[in-house]
């Protein structure tokens, strides 16, 4: 990624800002160091309602208004949550980017969670949450976070629970967002043609008069793992599970190389290893991958895949068997050239992505105070030895250290 501007307003507010001259779409968005993970336990699924809720009415402005303000001129607006962050972002023409910042600014800083729209968008949570229990593939996933992080807010699924969700009031947001917003640890980023002197001119246009907010904010960091084994039945006719446990944190020297050994193991390839000998190889499966999640203080491995009931014992041992492999067995050095190139590959691919791009950009500097270059991510990954992957995989993928969910046919 070439040059990227960082400017610092005196709230604390950082605006970062890429400019990419041959778009013409301008994506900008608030991401902010508030998750699940920080939710007390009887707020279970609160930060993910807030995300919600703030399409719903600000001081100036009813729903209607917030849903119609860029749709009418070609734009979007959206959001998302996760265990440890908060994004609302739009994509707009360039000459509507002053339009969607200040939208943006008051979603994010003056909704009012009208009593009316908690009780409506409380019926849709309640409905997107049994769209998702129907979804097997997706439930098992999150449901294995509960395995893995058993007790501890990162097991607790984003979405909360049917008790939770449905007792939250005005009051419960904010106080949640009384404890958890700070201006130092948010960040307004944005890809586009503009040059970032416009962009630091709109920030101190409409971000001046938000007051300097300071919470000194303690995660409570994940201990005591143990590993675990559960099946559970349900009304289903495909048996769906996920093995894994937990990785490398977000700032661990081992973090690039395990997400290449991830990459081999099951990423987006049609040559993953797992995809080549239980998919290719056997025909027991549609989909089988991995996934490597970082957080602050933690990471997760989980490899998921659905087959029939009666195939579940020996896709389950053909996975054991990779894994033992990349344990056992170093790779040669052209496995590993092919898996660095491929890596690589990847990563360029994604950043012709200028929302992806702008995302990346502001998780990055809101974690680590600065986003890495792709060269210096691929010197990175160049470095990495062939003893270095097998060192790690037997770190974090011994069998005992594995902990498996299935959900298999009543």
């Amino acid at each position: 990624m070439p040059d990227y501007h960082i400017h610092t307003l005196p709230n604390g507010i950082r605006v970062v800002h890429k400019q990419v001259l041959h778009t013409k779409i301008a994506h900008s968005g608030f991401v902010m160091d508030i998750g699940s993970r920080d939710e007390l336990p009887q707020e279970q699924g609160l930060a993910h309602f807030w995300e919600h809720m703030a399409f719903k009415g600000t001081q100036k402005r009813k729903s209607f208004h917030i849903l119609n303000r860029l749709e009418t001129v070609g734009g979007e607006l959206n959001a998302y949550t996760t265990k440890e962050k908060i994004c609302f972002y739009s994509s707009v023409l360039d000459k509507h980017f002053e339009k969607s910042f200040e939208l943006l600014t008051d979603i994010t800083f003056r909704s009012v969670f009208p009593e009316k729209e908690i009780e409506k968008e409380r019926g849709v949570i309640l409905e997107e949450m049994a769209m998702y229990l129907d979804t097997p593939e997706e439930a098992i996933v999150d449901e294995f976070d509960a395995v893995v992080f058993d007790g501890h807010p990162l097991g607790n699924n984003i979405l909360g629970t049917k008790e939770s969700v449905s007792g939250f009031q005005k009051q419960d947001f904010l106080d949640f967002l009384d404890r958890n917003l700070s201006t130092d640890a948010l960040v307004f980023c944005s890809v586009s043609n503009l040059p970032f002197e416009k962009v630091v001119k709109l920030a101190e246009k409409y971000l001046s008069d938000i007051p300097s907010i300071k919470k000194h904010r303690e995660r409570v960091p994940f201990t005591g793992y143990t590993p675990k084994a559960v099946t559970i039945e349900k009304p289903i006719s495909q048996a769906h599970c996920v093995i894994g446990c937990p990785a490398y944190a977000l700032a661990d020297d081992r973090r690039i190389p395990f997400f290449m050994l991830n990459n081999l193991l099951g990423g987006p390839g049609m040559n993953s290893r797992l995809n080549l000998a239980v998919r290719e190889k056997h025909g027991l499966v549609y989909t089988i991958d991995s996934n490597y999640a970082t957080y602050i203080d933690t990471g997760l491995l989980s490899i998921y895949f659905g087959t029939e009931k009666k195939q579940l014992k020996r896709t389950t041992s053909l996975v054991m068997k990779e894994l033992k492999k990349l344990r056992e067995k170093q790779l040669g050095s052209l496995q590993l050239h092919t898996a660095k190139e491929q890596l690589m590959g990847q990563l360029a691919m994604a950043e012709e992505s200028n929302m992806g791009l702008m995302m990346m950009l502001g998780k990055s500097v809101l974690d680590q105070g600065k986003a890495e270059s792709l060269n210096e991510i691929f010197d990175k990954i160049k470095s990495i030895e062939a003893h270095d992957l097998m060192d790690i995989a037997n770190d974090v993928l011994r069998e005992e250290n594995l902990s498996i969910l299935n959900y298999v046919p009543s």
